[in-house]
């Protein structure tokens, strides 16, 4: 009942904020009438500052993440753990899933796990019955409800949930073995720590990644993963989580009412609500390895809840801004403010600089050259390019030149997926937009091991 109540009240507008919105609206349409062409000028003078400051941003994430984490002290005792996979119209991974999870190298009596799945989703139950799962590894059937999200599906888990600590991981994910030990040795050298998020890394298992896309995304992963959240960990920032392969102390998780079931990028919102809560975020070293999503059709969705879910964070956690403190703020605004707007711009910006090229180049004219917006955008996508070589080197990517001339088209087509997530909002504000995954041949996962007696103990 109390993670209901603060997932509806959050999800709740406030009047201050619709007023706010229509003012500033306003604002702009009367200063676009009686003004075009000094209120064009001003917003092009504050989306260069707005550049600058990104490019500053990249930057001090960037040279924050050069020291490396030092490995932590064993502890004491291996604390109990809880591993929850929430899975939906996941039945051809499934089996994957499982063997993957068989791999983790954590005693097996401090160990349980959760598949949670939805009661109506009969394949995905079929084959998890099926399948053959070690002893810890549990089935936990959600009822039938509304909203059918992801965490409210780890909501109604949780509440079976012994571990002192817990993880969340994704049906496509395929965790580095050790995690577990990592996470659980750093939660005992930090008691304010409420949670670390393990870097997320993309392949495709068997085969190089070869298409625009799934470049893109893997860059974009690893400049996100590798560079900005050590960054902001090391900074002592909050940050918005990844959707998996975040482990947290139970008890926080508890004390901030679970996760919200109605924000649809869940991770994102818990990240701020813990720092609020007084606790404190940091990042692991071993990783989890996923897939790319894929073509269009599979990015777009993926994309648009993600944006969607920024959207409703962002409307959260604007409500009471000052409650996050002022790096807390500095952080919101940095990340999920910045995605927002940037998003925004990328294929209006390109198409601008597209257009008068192609007219300056038809019609004879050597158009001026404002060397201060040159300078601005070269700054702006060098910072971009640095993020994402310097994590692309730690994730084990090969970055070309290539890959850094079509960034631009891949940043254009989040304008696109930012409009389709506006669109969502509004008609569809609290549906999960599902990424589909397919099973994929792992030779490393073939094995299930088993620990023998002395290593369990150890």
């Amino acid at each position: 009942m109390e993670r209901e109540r603060i997932g509806a009240a959050q999800r709740t507008p406030t009047a201050w904020q619709a007023v706010v919105v229509a003012v500033l609206t306003a604002i702009l349409i009367a200063a676009l009438a009686a003004w075009p062409r000094s209120t064009l000028a001003g917003w092009v003078i504050a989306l260069q500052a707005g550049f600058v400051i990104a490019a500053v941003w990249r930057t001090a994430l960037a040279v924050a993440s050069l020291r490396p984490l030092s490995p932590p002290a064993r502890p004491r005792r291996w604390p109990r753990y809880t591993i929850m996979a929430a899975l939906h119209d996941e039945a051809a991974v499934v089996p994957q899933l499982i063997q993957r999870l068989s791999r983790i190298d954590y005693p097996r009596r401090q160990l349980e796990g959760f598949l949670v799945l939805e009661a109506h989703d009969c394949a995905t139950l079929n084959a998890a019955m099926a399948a053959h799962r070690p002893d810890w590894l549990k089935i936990i059937v959600v009822p039938p409800g509304s909203p059918q999200t992801k965490p409210r599906a780890l909501n109604h888990a949780l509440s079976f949930a012994t571990g002192e600590l817990i993880t969340i991981y994704d049906a496509e994910d395929a965790p580095d073995p050790g995690q577990l030990r990592e996470a659980a040795a750093r939660f005992a050298e930090a008691p304010r720590l409420g949670c670390l998020q393990a870097p997320l890394r993309i392949r495709r298992t068997g085969a190089d990644l070869s298409s625009f896309l799934d470049r893109q995304f893997a860059f974009e992963y690893a400049a996100l993963f590798e560079v900005n959240l050590p960054g902001m960990a090391r900074l002592n920032l909050p940050f918005p989580l990844g959707g998996t392969s975040n482990h947290l102390r139970t008890a926080a998780l508890r004390g901030v009412g679970g996760w919200d079931a109605h924000n649809v990028t869940e991770d994102a919102d818990l990240g701020f609500r813990l720092w609020s809560a007084g606790w404190r975020l940091g990042v692991l070293n071993s990783p989890t390895w996923e897939t790319p999503p894929g073509g269009l059709e599979r990015w777009l969705p993926q994309r648009t809840r993600w944006l969607k879910g920024y959207m409703q964070t962002w409307g959260v956690h604007t409500r009471a801004p000052f409650a996050l403190g002022k790096r807390g703020l500095l952080s919101l605004v940095m990340t999920l403010g910045a995605a927002i707007v940037s998003a925004a711009c990328h294929a209006p910006a390109l198409a601008w600089i597209a257009s008068a090229l192609m007219v300056g180049l038809h019609a004879g004219i050597a158009p001026e050259t404002p060397l201060a917006s040159c300078a601005v955008l070269a700054v702006g996508v060098i910072a971009a390019w640095m993020g994402c070589a310097v994590g692309a080197r730690r994730a084990g990517l090969d970055y070309r030149l290539t890959d850094m001339l079509a960034a631009p088209a891949y940043w254009s087509l989040l304008s696109l997926a930012l409009a389709h997530a506006v669109w969502r909002l509004i008609v569809a504000p609290h549906v999960w937009d599902k990424t589909a995954h397919d099973a994929e041949i792992d030779a490393e996962c073939a094995p299930v091991v088993v620990l023998d007696a002395g290593r369990e103990a150890a």
